[in-house]
């Protein structure tokens, strides 16, 4: 799968404010400055598509982009950090949730975690939500650049002790390198139903 055309659609805090038209919904979550922002700019092919930051906590909107017209890359506030007020932690975890309620049997979760560290209390915390409420999801560990691929395997299966996650369902991902991210993009297409889509337009074209 590739995508073709990406642009930014709307920011939002409240339900009204989201983007009229309904389509499928891939959901970024992660702690501040874990890579959303990169990932959603890669996997797009986009330099500036999301804006990075260097400062944790910048994303305090919902933003919407539109992927070749069918379907939304949404990009939710960072959780966890610890520089801005509880009351602007307690609001982004409401404006997370009140999000993620909304339309529920319409959304895919990706759940980025920092592959060099353990994931957090905050990390696991968001983990048992997404398995209580029964989002479907998967498990991003970004910056895979930043450390060596001897430690690789020994961090992916603390990553999945940690969040009781299956191995399988963890996708290791440089920004960098690009590492990672066509096997993102193909789980996307199966997700999406695009890979079938195209598939059976390659078959028709044969049988035509």
């Amino acid at each position: 799968m590739e995508i073709k055309k990406a642009e930014y659609i709307a920011s939002a805090v409240y339900p009204e404010q989201y983007p009229e038209e309904k389509l499928p919904e891939i959901a970024m979550l992660g702690r501040s400055n874990v890579g959303k922002s990169s990932l959603i700019n890669s996997l797009s092919n986009r330099k500036n598509l999301a804006r990075t930051s260097s400062q944790p906590g910048k994303t305090r909107l919902i933003n919407f982009y539109k992927m070749d017209y069918s379907w939304y890359l949404v990009d939710l506030p960072g959780y966890g950090y610890a520089k801005v007020s509880k009351d602007s932690r307690d609001d982004w975890k409401k404006m997370i949730e009140k999000y993620l309620a909304n339309d529920p049997e319409n959304k895919f979760c990706f759940q980025l975690v920092d592959i060099r560290h353990e994931p957090s209390v905050l990390d696991k915390q968001m983990n048992g939500w997404l398995e209580e409420k029964g989002f479907p999801y998967i498990v991003i560990a970004t910056k895979l650049d930043k450390i060596s691929r001897g430690a690789r395997e020994k961090q992916l299966s603390l990553i999945s002790k940690t969040l009781g996650v299956e191995r399988e369902r963890i996708f290791p991902f440089s920004s960098q390198t690009k590492e990672g991210k066509e096997a993102i993009l193909s789980l996307l297409g199966e997700v999406l139903g695009i890979e079938e889509a195209e598939a059976e337009t390659e078959n028709s074209k044969k049988e035509a």
